[in-house]
């Protein structure tokens, strides 16, 4: 089977016969725009046996622009020197390269002040920062914590681990089989001794895009504060915190097209200012005695040590590539793909998608019947395609809909229909062989 690129019926009346010339141009149009973003990433011209890579493992990491890659080299080269802590002039270039970054970044999730931006190593850092720094002090026996079905590991582990210190309670919020959230069994977990709902923004293993704002609504009529796990959302969908009004929210800097090791947690003024410093050091400190210390300010008290600065500076850059380009247009190139992707796979033979749920970002998980995950990836792997197969870090949803893993593509905005055009073509060929 071959598929082309433009499938000018797409585009035609009922009988699929007549061309309309204006959505052939806007796909023409958004061609060549893809093809100009793609020359900014060198690792897409590169080729693995033979063969052009085609890059689907968006959601587990996505790959990074020369301007990203030029910053943090720059960084090294010119202006590496430790920030806050020097009057030299290579010590305060750094320090306002960072401190520029932060701004950036407060701008890019429209956060009310740059002290709400809080760079930490990951989400998995900033969501254990506030199970720790937030719940530990303040949840007892028997309170609660409500959260999803479909969360990653990383919104799973750290408040069970929050649970065995204080004794508080997990609720989980069930999926239906769509790979949607029970909204009214969301609602029905909240009692008196509910004291935080942590949920994921979108689903890193179905793509499902969780109604959050209605969400935090709810909890906050409970008097109920939110964290928002957004790794999966914040490079796919144009993210507002206050317009959600979500008490936290955090993020990875290396899906938003920016190096590893680097993320944000933001966190309302008013919560952050009565919390206790998550770890003791350098930087973090007004005063030191041994009688008595004192924590510095916002955001500091939460930046213990020397941070990751090449790796501020480079989020920054990608911040800065991204706003140039406009979310808006990398979310409808996005949802194209979706949907051309789901409509060409969910037709091929034996093949059972996980997750159908109606607002979705651009991620596809399916299983092949007769053929197991890691070999399907390994098949496509030789064609040089790149997937990502396994539990996805989400084993309760994967118990939840049957299956010991699956197989996920995820896109970027310099994936094209072309890659999909390959991607499909090759399970095809997969099928046939393991068949």
């Amino acid at each position: 089977m071959k598929i082309g690129e433009f499938n000018m019926n797409k585009h035609g009346g009922k009988d699929g016969g007549e061309t309309d010339p204006s959505a052939v141009e806007s796909e023409i149009k958004n061609h060549l725009l893809v093809q100009h973003w793609r020359k900014d990433f060198p690792i897409l011209h590169t080729s693995l046996y033979g063969k052009p890579l085609v890059y689907f493992d968006n959601a587990a990491t996505t790959q990074k622009p020369s301007i990203v890659i030029e910053a943090e080299s720059y960084y090294y080269r010119h202006t590496n020197a430790n920030v806050h802590r020097g009057i030299h002039t290579l010590s305060q270039q750094a320090t306002e390269a960072f401190e520029a970054a932060r701004s950036k970044l407060q701008r890019f999730i429209n956060a009310r002040h740059p002290h709400e931006v809080i760079f930490v190593h990951g989400t998995t850092e900033a969501i254990n920062l506030v199970a720790q720094s937030y719940g530990r002090c303040r949840f007892k026996t028997g309170d609660e914590i409500i959260i999803s079905a479909m969360e990653h590991h990383s919104n799973i582990v750290p408040w069970q681990m929050l649970c065995q210190q204080t004794g508080a309670i997990l609720r989980i919020v069930p999926v239906n089989d769509a790979g949607e959230l029970d909204i009214n069994a969301y609602q029905n977990l909240f009692n008196p001794n509910t004291k935080l709902v942590a949920i994921t923004h979108v689903s890193n293993t179905l793509g499902t895009i969780n109604p959050v704002k209605s969400i935090i609504h709810y909890a906050h009529t409970q008097h109920v504060p939110v964290l928002l796990d957004g790794a999966q959302a914040i490079a796919h969908i144009a993210v507002d915190v206050q317009d959600l009004d979500c008490d936290f929210y955090a993020f990875s800097g290396h899906k938003l097209y920016g190096p590893t090791g680097i993320g944000v947690l933001y966190g309302k003024a008013d919560l952050l200012e009565d919390m206790p410093p998550y770890q003791g050091g350098g930087d973090m400190i007004s005063s030191v005695s041994f009688s008595a210390t004192t924590y510095n300010k916002l955001p500091y008290k939460f930046e213990a040590g020397t941070p990751n600065i090449a790796g501020v500076v480079g989020l920054g850059a990608a911040v800065d590539y991204l706003s140039a380009i406009g979310m808006d247009t990398i979310i409808k190139h996005e949802q194209s793909l979706l949907n051309y992707a789901t409509e060409l796979i969910v037709n091929i033979p034996d093949i059972r998608m996980i997750g159908s749920a109606t607002e979705k970002t651009g991620i596809i998980s399916w299983v092949l019947a007769g053929m197991h995950p890691h070999d399907i990836g390994t098949f496509l792997d030789r064609q040089a395609i790149a997937v990502r197969t396994g539990h996805h870090c989400t084993m309760p949803l994967m118990e939840r809909f049957g299956v010991p893993a699956t197989v996920r593509a995820s896109f970027a905005l310099y994936n094209t229909k072309n890659e999909v055009d390959k991607l499909v073509n090759a399970i095809y060929q997969a099928r046939e062989l393991f068949k």
